[in-house]
C-alpha cells in the first residue's frame, strides 16, 4: 500500500508548481517586452539624430547661396524622401550700437528640423551670415 501512494505522488506537477512556473515566465516576458520597447524607441531617436543634421546641412547649403534680399522666414517639409521631417527658418537682423553700418550686413539665421506628428524630436541650428558690400 505504501508503494502505491508513493507512485501516485510521482505523476505530474502540483498546482503550486505550475503557478510558480507561470509567475516566473510572466516576469521574464515582462522584462523582455520592456527592453524590446525601449530598443525601438532608442533606434528611432538614433535615426533622427543621424538624419536631422544631414537635412539641416542641406537646407543651410541652400541658404548660403541665397542673396541677402531673398532670405526670409519660411517653413516646409523635405518631401516624400523624408516623410515626417519638417523645417522652420527664421532670419533676423543683428543690431550693433557701433559701427551702425555693420548691422545691415549681418543676419542671424535659425533653422529647426522636427520629426514626428508631435514634433517630439527637434534639431536646432544657428548660423550667422555676413553679406559683404558690393559697391
Amino acid at each position: 500500500m505504501f508503494n502505491r501512494i508513493q507512485k501516485r505522488k510521482s505523476f505530474g506537477f502540483t498546482l503550486l508548481e505550475v503557478m510558480v512556473a507561470m509567475a516566473i515566465i510572466a516576469i521574464a516576458l515582462t522584462a523582455v517586452l520592456g527592453s524590446q520597447s525601449q530598443s525601438v524607441s532608442l533606434a528611432s531617436e538614433a535615426k533622427f539624430k543621424t538624419t536631422a543634421p544631414f537635412l539641416a546641412q542641406s537646407k543651410i547649403a541652400e541658404i548660403e547661396v541665397a542673396k541677402q534680399d531673398d532670405l526670409a522666414g519660411d517653413s516646409g517639409d523635405f518631401g516624400e524622401d523624408f516623410p515626417g521631417y519638417t523645417w522652420e527658418l527664421s532670419v533676423e537682423d543683428i543690431a550693433f550700437e557701433e559701427p551702425e553700418n555693420v548691422s545691415d550686413l549681418l543676419k542671424r539665421i535659425d533653422l529647426k528640423v522636427s520629426w514626428g506628428e508631435e514634433k517630439l524630436y527637434q534639431y536646432r541650428l544657428r548660423l550667422y551670415r555676413f553679406f559683404p558690400r558690393t559697391d
